[in-house]
């Protein structure tokens, strides 16, 4: 267990805010179709990069307890 960093409070927050996250990028592509040029690949990566890495990585620290005994 780690004595410092986010509560457990603060990941659920930060799981559901991915998740959101995803699910918005995810209704975007499905409402507006593949983008055609590289801006919009490059839009879709830093949101899948951000969105997806930081729901992966609350996943695991809450999985493994790693958080304080906060709220």
């Amino acid at each position: 267990m780690n004595k410092y960093g986010p509560t457990r409070g603060d990941l659920k927050f930060r799981l559901a805010f991915s998740g959101v996250g995803l699910a918005l990028l995810v209704s975007a592509i499905a409402y507006r179709g593949w983008p055609k040029g590289p801006g919009g690949w490059e839009a879709i990566g830093i949101a899948t990069v951000f969105f997806g890495g930081t729901f992966v990585w609350t996943l695991i620290k809450l999985i493994r307890g790693d958080h304080p005994d906060g709220l």
